[in-house]
């Protein structure tokens, strides 16, 4: 949940406000990254907020964390070419790669857990953290939707020039 709270706080003050990527013709290809690791992140936060992947059923979590990660590494590099990141985004970057190393830790352990057990799908509920979960995943998969209209709106447009 501090990593949904943490990134809604990157997206709306860096990358919406300060920065607009949204309308910076020179952000296309990390605006398709964000919008692919949004959608990462609504399937995870979905996924985890009822439900408990028990067998092999914990790969799907195990392939959305690495997913996320590689999407992420790869759009440091992309936004570090493209521009100038605000010392506001640089601070908030460094909570979320310690906080992903938490959520990495905390998840590891649960999903070790549930590897050991028969593969299948059970039923969870963890009260108002399902809601919160749930909600987070709707944000998440709405801001995916939204860099996705802003790739292609921004495909569409002229280079600046030179």
């Amino acid at each position: 949940m501090a990593h949904g709270i943490i990134g809604l706080l990157d997206v709306v003050i860096n990358h919406a406000w300060l920065s607009k990527l949204p309308s910076r013709r020179e952000c296309l290809a990390e605006e398709r990254l964000h919008s692919t690791r949004e959608f990462l992140f609504a399937a995870l936060f979905a996924s985890l907020a009822w439900t408990e992947w028990h067998g092999a059923f914990v790969w799907w979590i195990v392939a959305l964390l690495g997913a996320e990660l590689l999407v992420s590494a790869r759009d440091v590099v992309v936004e570090g070419e493209v521009r100038l990141l605000p010392p506001s985004e640089r601070f908030l970057h460094l909570f979320l790669f310690m906080n992903l190393g938490v959520m990495y830790t905390l998840t590891g352990q649960a999903l070790l857990a549930w590897h050991a057990l028969p593969a299948g799908l059970a039923p969870a509920d963890h009260g108002w953290a399902s809601w919160v979960l749930s909600a987070m995943a709707l944000g998440a998969l709405a801001w995916s939707v939204r860099y996705a209209r802003a790739s292609l709106r921004l495909g569409r447009m002229e280079p600046a020039p030179a």
